[in-house]
């Protein structure tokens, strides 16, 4: 593919780019920075709707009680029980009772600030569910709803 060949569909990565391989006039490979194409952008949109949806559906349990705020960031920041456990330095049995209501209201200040720090919020922010998930949205969607 020569350099001007290069696709360059904006998509859900405005400020980042790819980097491609192409040819320049002399026949010399050389690093090009592509915004995406087409096929890269509905994926990366299909998947953060697959990941709205995930978040919305922890946002209900967290709703009906059913596990903690945790288990909300965790879903919103893309984060499993293990991965947790190692930034946290809880182990993974811990992070898992307090994905539960009861054990997570009943931890100390110090253990939820440890929480806090790993999403960068607030323990205000981490014992509360936000007013609206916070998820990019596919550029499609953002032109059709305003």
């Amino acid at each position: 593919m020569k350099k001007e060949d290069v696709p360059q569909d904006a998509g859900l990565s405005d400020r980042w780019h790819r980097v491609a391989y192409a040819l320049d006039e002399a026949g010399n490979y050389v690093l090009v920075e592509s915004q995406g194409c087409e096929s890269v952008n509905v994926t990366n949109a299909q998947a953060w709707e697959l990941i709205a949806e995930h978040l919305c559906a922890v946002r209900r349990e967290v709703e009906a009680g059913t596990v903690s705020t945790l288990a909300y960031h965790m879903a919103r920041f893309q984060m499993d029980e293990a991965l947790l456990a190692d930034y946290s330095r809880f182990f993974r049995w811990q992070v898992r009772r307090h994905l539960r209501p009861g054990p997570f209201a009943l931890l100390k200040t110090a253990s939820l600030q440890r929480y806090a720090d790993i999403f960068g919020i607030s323990v205000a922010e981490l014992c509360a569910l936000p007013e609206q998930d916070l998820l990019p949205l596919p550029r499609q969607q953002e032109r059709a709803g305003g």
